[in-house]
């Protein structure tokens, strides 16, 4: 059973309190992701304002900031929750595994191929960091995953497959946002970015590969299962905004 969900709704910008704005954007996402919205209802700025307590500005703003997160759709007639299809997230997920995968598998295959040790190095740095101070459970600490995942591939030395990569990561963000709702997979992501980066920079790429292999597709199965909740739960509630 999964750990406790976590919205930060308890975080605090250095030196003082969440802003209106912050506070109706958090609540707003936990809404749609905890599936208490069903893609059928309207999400109109005067509703949401008065369910929050608020007036339409920070509501207006939440709006624009989940519609980027892909958490949202704009409709004809207005915005609303969006549900991505099951079997083309696989589809993407596959590919997206493929891509992964053969940035170390090049290097397997092709002793002339060498990872940037500089590019991979930094970026190890940065988990390093993260693994001494973890960040709490929150949906956009998918972003810190998809700039490993970036600068992993960039590394094996082949932009175009790094480019096909990116935008894979941006299709099924939307998704992958459940993946890091828990402490458990925050805290698990970063100690296996650590070992992955680690083993490509001993050379040690079969074990890297394999390591790659069990981590994504860890993450598809997370992914899956908690979407699938949410979604499930969108047909539960029918209020009308």
């Amino acid at each position: 059973m999964d750990a406790t969900l976590y919205t930060r709704l308890d975080a605090r910008p250095a030196g003082g309190e969440v802003s209106q704005r912050e506070r109706v954007y958090l609540l707003l996402r936990e809404e749609v992701m905890n599936g208490r919205i069903s893609p059928r209802e309207r999400l109109g700025e005067v509703a949401l304002a008065e369910r929050f307590g608020v007036s339409r500005t920070p509501v207006r703003e939440a709006l624009a900031r989940v519609l980027s997160d892909g958490l949202v759709e704009r409709r004809e007639q207005g915005f609303f929750a969006t549900v991505p299809n099951l079997r083309e997230l696989r589809d993407l997920y596959e590919l997206r595994v493929t891509l992964e995968l053969r940035g170390i598998s090049r290097a397997i295959e092709d002793a002339g191929v060498r990872h940037d040790r500089q590019v991979l190095g930094d970026e190890l740095e940065q988990w390093y960091r993260l693994r001494e101070a973890p960040p709490d459970p929150d949906p956009r600490f998918v972003v810190l995953d998809e700039r490993f995942h970036a600068a992993l591939s960039r590394a094996s030395g082949n932009p175009a497959m790094t480019e096909a990569l990116v935008g894979i990561n941006q299709r099924i963000r939307r998704v992958r946002m459940y993946d890091f709702l828990t402490a458990d997979r925050v805290t698990s992501t970063i100690a296996e970015h650590i070992q992955i980066a680690e083993l490509v920079l001993a050379g040690e790429l079969e074990a890297a590969l394999r390591a790659l292999h069990t981590h994504v597709g860890e993450s598809l199965a997370v992914v899956l299962e908690r979407a699938q909740r949410a979604w499930s739960a969108m047909s539960l509630h029918a209020t009308v905004f």
